[in-house]
């Protein structure tokens, strides 16, 4: 089933691809999946759109594909939310090697921090915080829309949110959402990524480049920080105004208003690549992947950094997506990780979901599609 659209993080804001180089075919090969690529620039009013699928029998190295101009097969592009699962991913790792619990309280590791306005850090969960149902308000609800970090606007005038603020946000009201039941909230993954630092000694950041990023030869991938420049190669994103209804290059923004809820910069191979890579076993141990793909404690909608979504031949498909300010970014993976797709479009115009769910029935079930 698809994450509700106001389950996107950070508004604001394919073969089994083995470690190293990644060769792509130097022009686009025509799959099922394509015939949507056009569908996603008209219908989704996107400049350019493209994807990188695989394996299949066909294609064992990846398929790429693309449509409109401006956009490359190795292009850096922000991610979003899909930072959620990298952070899911160290915050498993770290359970794996003891050093955390998922049952443990965020009060034993951010003292005093959740309080007030009926928010109470001693009862909630970290395991709560990665299933999203902690029941705590997401701080880009509470930012003024106007606000440039919001809109991503990057200068002098704007002004960076800290991990600190965002959760002083968030809590400076009382719950909107109900604890134990699943509501999608920014908030969570921020504060993981200070109990990440909290256990480690080290940013969030930091655990992710050498836990993940390194290991896999994800060179494409960062972590910007306070970085508001992509790193070459890369292609513009766009943000449609409201007022006039021009397009407006946001590709330079401040991507601390997204932090560890969604400040990632990757590529379509390097999603690929993770995906494949963390569906196979290669990161986690098997019963912190099985954690990582149960969705009970949130009604079956959110495993930990990753929901499912059942396609119309029985398939059902692990991944998440992305969107932040000129950017939305989807990958999805059988489970087993071994058939992986990612598709993006430069701007922050969300697709229709109806058009996403088809374009991955063609990827996923070409004989139904």
């Amino acid at each position: 089933m698809p994450i509700p659209r106001a389950l996107l993080a950070a508004p604001v804001v394919l073969a089994l691809l083995a470690p190293g180089t990644v060769s792509l075919p130097s022009e686009p090969h025509l799959t099922p999946a394509s015939s949507y690529l056009p569908r996603l620039v008209v219908e989704g009013d996107a400049p350019a759109a493209a994807f990188l699928a695989g394996p299949s029998t066909s294609a064992p190295y990846g398929t790429y594909g693309s449509a409109g101009p401006g956009i490359g097969p190795g292009d850096r592009f922000r991610a979003g939310s899909v930072t959620k699962t990298f952070v899911a991913t160290v915050v498993l790792q770290l359970a794996a090697e003891g050093r955390l619990r998922l049952s443990d309280s965020v009060e034993a590791y951010l003292p005093g921090l959740i309080h007030g306005h009926g928010n109470d850090g001693a009862h909630i969960t970290l395991r709560s915080l990665l299933t999203h149902t902690s029941g705590l308000n997401d701080y880009l609800d509470a930012l003024p829309a106007t606000d440039p970090a919001v809109t991503g606007a990057a200068g002098p005038s704007a002004q960076p949110l800290t991990p600190g603020t965002a959760i002083r946000t968030a809590l400076a009201r009382s719950p909107a959402r109900t604890p134990g039941a699943f509501t999608y909230s920014n908030t969570n993954y921020v504060l993981l990524g200070l109990v990440v630092q909290r256990v480690t000694g080290r940013p969030y950041a930091t655990g992710i480049q050498d836990r993940v990023l390194t290991p896999l030869h994800l060179s494409g991938t960062s972590l910007p920080g306070a970085r508001s420049v992509l790193p070459d190669p890369h292609s513009h994103g766009y943000h449609r105004s409201a007022d006039d209804g021009a397009l407006r290059d946001v590709t330079a923004i401040d991507p601390r208003v997204a932090g560890a809820a969604g400040e990632l910069v990757s590529t379509l191979a390097d999603l690929n690549r993770f995906y494949a890579a963390l569906l196979g076993g290669r990161l986690l141990p098997p019963a912190q992947l099985a954690t990582l793909l149960d969705t009970r404690a949130a009604g079956g909608f959110y495993g930990m950094g990753v929901y499912p979504q059942k396609l119309v031949c029985g398939t059902t498909v692990w991944g998440h997506n992305g969107h932040i300010t000129g950017s939305y970014v989807r990958t999805a993976a059988t489970a087993d990780g071994r058939h992986v797709f990612t598709f993006r479009v430069n701007t922050d115009a969300a697709p229709d979901p109806d058009l996403e769910t088809a374009l991955l029935e063609a990827e996923f079930c070409p004989s139904a599609s």
